[in-house]
């Protein structure tokens, strides 16, 4: 049986305190990611244009077993209580961070964790934040210790946007793509958003044979043009 691990981190990835360790066999584990989509709605045609918006992080939820009942259930027995309160405070606010903490999951070299190509892969950690923390007391002792608790957790990756952007190494727009104009889209807007440079607003306004840049169609079909040659 693998150890689990989990450590609170800061925002520069710096350690919290000492990691929280647990003997993890789980009988599953359950990951989900999402894209979004924008539907396009374009007069005289069967179906809207669905436009890429953003990506979604990636949610890991994990269910921990806690149980104390090898150290006896009478009075002398030990309660679970102080290991299951540590991982409630995963979602309260720590005053130095004014937040709750990140924490990194680690589980052996074959976790299947999120992987964001050239800055993260899978089998390292999780780096997530908690979203929420459900507790539930399954036995007691005579006299009211906790001996037995499952714990249900719900994480979100989380990354910064240099890390995100190292992974999806956005390529040079050296290809023709193209782009449904959005309700309150500009042309400065969508030239950053193809080029990472607002200021080449220019290139795609020549390239259309745009004569008034200001007027901009929601559900128009710009080319936007490479910027260098193939």
């Amino acid at each position: 049986m693998r150890q689990l691990m989990f450590q609170k981190i800061d925002l520069q990835g710096n350690a919290i305190g000492e990691p929280m360790l647990l003997d993890y066999a789980p009988a599953e584990l359950s990951f989900s990611k999402a894209a979004q989509f924008a539907e396009v709605a374009i007069p005289g045609l069967e179906q809207p244009i669905l436009q890429f918006v953003r990506g979604d992080a990636e949610t890991l939820n994990l269910e921990l077993f806690f149980d104390s009942t090898q150290d006896g259930t009478g009075p002398a027995a030990t309660a679970v209580t102080r290991k299951v309160e540590a991982f409630h405070k995963l979602v309260q606010i720590q005053g130095d961070l004014h937040a709750p903490p990140l924490v990194k999951v680690s589980w052996g070299d074959d976790f299947p964790g999120s992987s964001m190509g050239a800055t993260e892969t899978a089998g390292e950690s999780f780096k997530a934040v908690v979203l929420s923390v459900a507790r539930r007391f399954t036995l007691f002792s005579p006299d009211g210790k906790p001996l037995r608790a499952t714990v249900t957790l719900a994480l979100k990756h989380y990354a910064t946007v240099a890390e995100q952007v190292a992974a999806i190494n956005y390529q040079s727009a050296d290809h023709t793509r193209l782009h449904v104009v959005a309700e309150g889209e500009t042309l400065p807007l969508i030239a950053f958003d193809a080029y990472s440079d607002a200021a080449l607003w220019r290139v795609i306004a020549r390239h259309n044979n745009l004569s008034d840049v200001r007027d901009l169609v929601p559900g128009a079909l710009l080319e936007l043009p490479p910027l260098v040659t193939p």
